[in-house]
């Protein structure tokens, strides 16, 4: 109906009217749209402007705080013999932390047993219980008519989980069955068969016809001639923040633990410190400059620009960014200052590593001594959090947005509907003029003809 109308509007009086109805929707509906199109620009420029900052926050954190945890800012373990020892640093402890002289005196190992030749590893074997215990617990082995074999038997001590691992081994004329349990003297086994078993069953007994291909040690060993005795050839325990891997035994020969410390790295990281912050400064500066979200990004500002001065870990004189020659300019942003720098990591360079590699040696801990990267990490766990600085901002803004997509939905539909009413109005109008313009025609006729009687 309103196309019909719209398409023939003027047709009659020859008034262009679809321009008319045209320009006066315009009128109405273009001011309108174009505020709305301007709210809606501004304040998708705060959400981008708020996004980036988001972005530069989480992306800072997370650099730094991967750095730390693949061990680019950690001491390195040295050993002098990599044939008898291993060993790799763990988080938090520096290089001057863990020199000493380790003597492998043996290694630990695990008790295996084996069985005699089975010609028929899916041959019944017997049935019966039998009891596996190791370190003191016992467990119950079961071969019953389903698992009558030495397939079904090894299956049973597997799922038993005893710490016994059951194999079948092929061997020249059959199958052998081969136990073997985890490594320390406290780990030993046995496998016995209960009263009432089938006879049969002794063939797979400790104390029948299993045979004993090794028993099961202890590592003994010395670190600074201190004797220790571990059950596992991978020690975490005794040299602070070093996990240990002996790998032979050789007894009187000293193998000497030292370390590297990566100083290049952690004068590059304390520089891109200082670029990276300055860069998330300068997104966040860009953020609060745009109306509506200026308290809130002021606040992490605040927050951020306090970590130059915040105590980060236990050290007495070194704990803080500004003790390494990191300092605020006017501005706001950081500054470095690579001599001071220089000189404290030639005075003190364990103390500047554990700013980013925090001491973790039982005393110290994520409240004692939390480093940057755990200070840095909870600023931006606590900003976009959904209650957060940035969480608060980015819901404002985007029910902001969802609200001016409602406002111009609206306008649209009233806008629409003006128009509508528009070209009704005025193609009633356009009817009405070409009917006068009919009179017009026929009274024109009839005084032309009245004229020509009275002549």
């Amino acid at each position: 109906m309103v196309t019909s109308i719209a398409s023939s509007l003027g047709a009659g009086s020859g008034i262009d009217i679809a321009k008319l109805v045209s320009d006066l929707s315009s009128a109405s509906r273009d001011p309108k749209v174009s505020r709305i199109g301007g709210l809606v620009t501004a304040n998708q420029a705060r959400i981008s402007a708020v996004s980036q900052a988001r972005s530069n926050l989480v992306g800072f954190a997370d650099s730094l705080e991967q750095m730390i945890a693949d061990g680019s800012l950690r001491s390195k373990p040295t050993v002098s013999d990599e044939s008898v020892l291993g060993a790799t640093a763990r988080a938090g402890l520096q290089a001057d932390k863990f020199a000493a002289t380790i003597v492998v005196n043996s290694l630990a190992r695990a008790q295996s047993s084996y069985s005699g030749i089975v010609a028929d590893k899916t041959a019944a074997i017997g049935t019966g219980t039998m009891t596996l215990t190791v370190n003191g617990t016992a467990k119950t082995i079961t071969v019953g008519s389903t698992n009558n074999s030495l397939e079904g038997l090894a299956t049973a001590i597997n799922a038993s989980g005893a710490g016994v691992t059951a194999s079948i081994i092929s061997d020249q004329g059959g199958s052998r069955l081969i136990l073997k349990g985890a490594t320390g003297a406290d780990n030993a086994f046995t496998l016995t068969a209960d009263a009432g078993a089938d006879p049969a069953l002794a063939a797979f007994a400790t104390n029948g016809g299993l045979s004993v291909g090794q028993s099961a040690a202890n590592a003994e060993f010395t670190v600074d001639g201190v004797a220790f005795s571990r059950a596992s050839n991978t020690i975490d325990d005794v040299v602070p923040g070093v996990s240990l891997t002996l790998k032979k035994a050789a007894p009187g020969q000293p193998v000497d633990l030292g370390a590297n410390r990566p100083l290049d790295m952690i004068k590059q990281t304390v520089s891109d410190f200082v670029d990276v912050y300055n860069q998330l400064k300068k997104s966040l500066q860009a953020a609060s400059k745009l109306a509506g979200v200026t308290t809130g990004l002021r606040e992490l500002e605040t927050q951020l620009q306090s970590l130059v001065g915040k105590v980060i870990t236990s050290h007495g004189s070194i704990n803080k960014l500004s003790d390494i020659g990191i300092s605020t300019a006017k501005d706001g942003t950081l500054t470095l200052d690579k001599t001071k720098l220089d000189a404290v990591l030639a005075t003190d360079a364990g103390a500047v590593e554990g700013l980013f590699n925090p001491l973790r040696d039982g005393t110290h801990d994520d409240t004692t001594d939390p480093g940057i990267a755990g200070v840095l990490d909870a600023i931006r766990d606590k900003a976009i959090a959904s209650d957060g600085v940035i969480g608060r901002v980015e819901k404002s803004l985007t029910d902001k947005d969802k609200s001016l997509a409602e406002q111009l939905s609206k306008v649209e539909t009233r806008e629409a509907a003006y128009k509508a009413r528009l070209e009704k109005q005025y193609a009633a109008l356009d009817v009405k003029l070409n009917a006068f313009k009919a009179t017009q025609a026929y009274l024109e006729q009839q005084i032309k003809m009245w004229t020509k009687s009275s002549d």
